[in-house]
C-alpha cells in the first residue's frame, strides 16, 4: 500500500485481449478481453484490494475502451469518469500491427524511438500524462486514485510522475493486468511498486 496514512495512485492495466497476446498495437480498436483476459482481472481486482486495504478510493477512472471498462468492472471498481485521457497510445499508421510487421519497413522501429504516422508523438503523450497527474492530484488528499488504462501510457504515467520525460518509458514494464503504485518520500515522487502481477498477495 502507499504507505501509513499516505495516499497513492495505482495504475491498472486491462486485462489480455487477443490483440495484446499477439503483440498487435491497440490504440483506438475497441477490442475485448479474452476469457483468460477476464480471470486476470478479477485475480488483479484481488491483488489490487490487497495492495490498498478497505477504504474505499477517491477517485476511480478508466479509458473507455471495453477491455478497461471491463476489467474495471471485474476488478470489483465503481468507475466515477470514462475518459478518452487515459486512452492508449495512439499507434496511427501501425494500428492493429506487431513491432516485427512495422521493422519491415522500418528497421529498430520502436514506438519510444520512432515516429508513428498520423499518431501520436512521443511529447504528445507525455503531455497527455501529465495532463492526467495533474488533474487527479487533489483527490489524494480525500484517498486513493485508481486509473484503469493500457500499457504503453501506462507506462508513460510513471514516467511523467517521476518527472521523466515520455521515452524513459521504456524502462517500466506493465503487464496485461499488472498493477504498479505511485507515491511520494518525504514529497518526492516514488514508485512504490511496479508491475504486480494479478493474483499476487500483498
Amino acid at each position: 500500500m502507499a504507505g501509513e496514512g499516505k495516499t497513492g495512485i495505482y495504475l491498472l492495466r486491462h486485462g489480455q485481449t487477443e490483440w495484446s497476446r499477439d503483440g498487435r498495437h491497440t490504440g483506438r480498436s475497441d477490442i475485448p478481453l479474452t476469457p483468460e483476459g477476464e480471470e486476470l482481472a478479477r485475480a488483479a481486482g484481488r491483488t489490487l484490494a490487497g495492495l490498498r486495504g478497505g477504504a474505499a478510493p477517491a477517485l476511480v477512472l478508466s479509458s473507455p475502451r471495453q477491455r478497461a471498462v471491463r476489467t474495471a468492472e471485474l476488478a470489483g471498481l465503481t468507475v466515477d469518469e470514462q475518459t478518452e485521457d487515459l486512452a492508449e497510445w495512439d499507434y496511427g499508421d501501425y494500428e492493429g500491427r506487431t513491432t516485427p510487421q512495422i521493422r519491415e519497413s522500418v528497421p529498430g522501429w520502436t514506438v519510444w524511438t520512432h515516429p508513428t504516422p498520423n499518431g501520436e508523438t512521443a511529447e504528445q503523450v507525455g503531455a497527455r500524462a501529465r495532463a492526467v497527474l495533474d488533474r487527479v492530484r487533489p483527490a489524494l488528499a480525500d484517498g486513493d486514485v485508481v486509473l484503469i488504462g493500457h500499457g504503453h501510457f501506462s507506462r508513460v504515467l510513471v514516467a511523467a510522475w517521476l518527472e521523466l520525460p515520455a521515452t524513459k518509458g521504456v524502462s517500466f514494464g506493465m503487464d496485461a493486468a499488472a498493477v504498479s503504485v505511485l507515491g511520494d518520500e518525504r514529497g518526492a515522487p516514488q514508485i512504490q511498486h511496479l508491475n504486480v502481477p494479478a493474483g499476487a498477495t500483498a
